[in-house]
């Protein structure tokens, strides 16, 4: 089957989750980049366009004339991958969904609530999919995790305890990566709290299937001057009882990318560490621990489906975000061909990202009430 072609807005030079999303792109050989507005100065657009072989007429200064030349082609953009900062998704998704070009967002969905709920309403009047690219749900075991849950081998659930633990914001940075995601113009009014909590939070909502009902946050700012959270302790309570806690911090010493995900239900509990993401712990009460390890003995149809290679050999954060790219061609070609997507692809939508906005929202609200419960808007 042909590769779908694929546009790109953001992403250019020195930009990194923008050549993460075109490795993903590529390594099960669905897409292929024919198009990009890759930056919001235009000779930065054209010298990065020059840079990854773009013809010099698909290289575009600005993401509307893109859009709109793109979709008069006849072979112009069948999807695009949005990878600016957070405050151009809305606007930028708006120009593609109305004219029927599916879109890749990177999270979280937007920059403010009114964009967040602006963007659902043109996803929904759109023809075009919407998919958003929470990569930690691609993971092997992630799927076998949620799986493991829906098949009811944990019991009911009681206690969710998840973190996102990094330390490179601990002190003032002006680079690039750390000025926008800490300038509430361009990340929002969640710092920590969008740029990882809300990792954090869909994981835990994707592996449970629980629905958040209301959370107590206390959210802290712990640089010097700092506009945006980058600490927060999340108290969370889910509609059927069960009781969660989250964690997320950019100012925790030793820590890189120490996303974490503990589940415990009635029956047993699993546990498991994206920097360690190959190995599932499974504890049934009473009986040993047990290593799952992904595409070992144990494993499961879904997590099987997203595995590529052998047991033993690492498989983490790259194909994570291939798995989405993956299941966003398979539902793009089912699309394409007038069929419905298969029960078994699973991606983030739009509504997924809504609910991510209104965790970072309704932890905002909370830590400004001095942790006050307050429910989801």
């Amino acid at each position: 089957m042909r590769p779908i072609r694929l546009g790109m807005v953001g992403g250019g030079n020195d930009a990194f989750i923008g050549g993460v999303h075109r490795i993903a792109a590529r390594i099960d050989g669905r897409f292929q980049l024919v198009a990009g507005a890759l930056s919001s100065t235009p000779e930065k657009a054209q010298a990065s366009g020059a840079a990854l072989g773009l013809d010099p007429a698909r290289t575009y200064d600005d993401f509307k004339a893109m859009a709109i030349r793109e979709a008069r082609l006849k072979d112009g953009i069948e999807a695009v991958a949005i990878v600016t900062p957070n405050h151009v998704h809305y606007a930028a998704a708006r120009e593609f969904l109305k004219r029927g070009i599916h879109v890749i967002c990177d999270k979280p969905l937007t920059s403010t609530m009114a964009d967040a709920r602006k963007l659902v309403k043109a996803a929904e009047e759109s023809d075009a999919l919407f998919v958003l690219t929470h990569n930690y749900t691609g993971y092997p075991l992630m799927r076998q995790a949620r799986q493991m849950v829906a098949e009811g081998r944990l019991g009911k659930i009681r206690v969710v305890q998840v973190e996102y633990a990094q330390d490179w914001l601990s002190k003032a940075d002006d680079s690039k990566q750390a000025a926008w995601r800490t300038d509430p113009e361009r990340s929002g009014i969640g710092g920590s709290t969008g740029d990882i909590g809300t990792h954090a939070f869909n994981l835990a909502s994707f592996v449970t299937g629980l629905t958040l009902e209301s959370l107590s946050a206390d959210l802290q700012a712990f640089v010097s001057g700092r506009a945006l959270d980058d600490n927060a302790h999340v108290m969370m309570r889910f509609a059927g009882g069960a009781r969660g806690m989250l964690w997320c911090s950019q100012v925790a010493p030793g820590n890189e990318n120490g996303l974490r995900l503990r589940v415990f239900g009635e029956k047993a509990g699993l546990e498991w560490a994206q920097e360690n993401p190959n190995q599932l712990w499974f504890s049934e009460l009473g009986q040993p621990k047990q290593l799952l390890t992904r595409g070992g003995a144990g494993s499961t149809s879904d997590a099987a489906r997203v595995t590529r290679i052998p047991g033993g050999h690492p498989e983490g954060y790259l194909e994570g975000f291939a798995t989405i790219y993956r299941e966003a061609a398979e539902a793009i070609e089912a699309h394409r061909d007038g069929h419905k997507v298969a029960d078994d692809v699973i991606y983030p939508t739009v509504q997924d990202g809504l609910k991510g906005m209104q965790f970072v929202d309704a932890c905002v609200r909370s830590s400004k009430r001095d942790g006050a419960w307050v429910t989801l808007a």
